[in-house]
């Protein structure tokens, strides 16, 4: 029986790459000059450091950006507060999203169930397979998902016919 996973994984190798490349340019850049501006990743978490929230913002679009060129979507990320670590320095952690979570996958299913294609959709840890009978149902499913789940960049895996 044809089947496909959805998930939702980002390319972390890119996403280390677009983090480096931040880090050079932030050491280059005039305007972060004798500032405490920086940009890390450790696991699946980023922390921008910098004397003000202002900085942060601007930390932020370097990243944005170069992620954006390495063609990474920058909904996986998922930005936290300001936080003051000490004097006038600041820091935000964003966490790079992996995998979808049971609130997700439960409104995926229910999308599916609703458009009335003959497919299933089953829950598989932080996959969402979907199976049905013909390619052509399995396709119609994907582009639905694309369409209705905005928030989440989707990608869809194991294409088995």
């Amino acid at each position: 029986m044809p089947s496909f996973d959805t998930v939702c994984e980002p390319n972390m190798v890119e996403v280390r790459n677009a983090v480096d490349t931040s880090a050079k340019e932030i050491g280059t850049r005039f305007d972060f000059k004798g500032t405490s501006a920086n940009i890390e990743l450790k696991d699946k978490e980023i922390t921008m450091f910098g004397d003000a929230e202002f900085q942060l913002t601007q930390v932020e679009d370097i990243l944005r950006n170069k992620l954006t060129k390495r063609n990474v979507d920058v909904r996986f990320l998922d930005i936290g507060k300001v936080e003051k670590i000490g004097g006038d320095k600041v820091k935000q952690v964003i966490k790079v999203k992996n995998g979808i979570e049971t609130e997700d996958a439960k409104k995926i299913t229910k999308v599916i169930k609703e458009s009335k294609l003959k497919v299933q959709a089953s829950i598989q840890g932080d996959a969402v397979r979907v199976t049905g009978a013909k390619r052509d149902d399995l396709q119609a499913a994907m582009a639905l998902l694309r369409n209705d789940m905005t928030e989440l960049p989707l990608s869809f895996d194991n294409f088995r016919d």
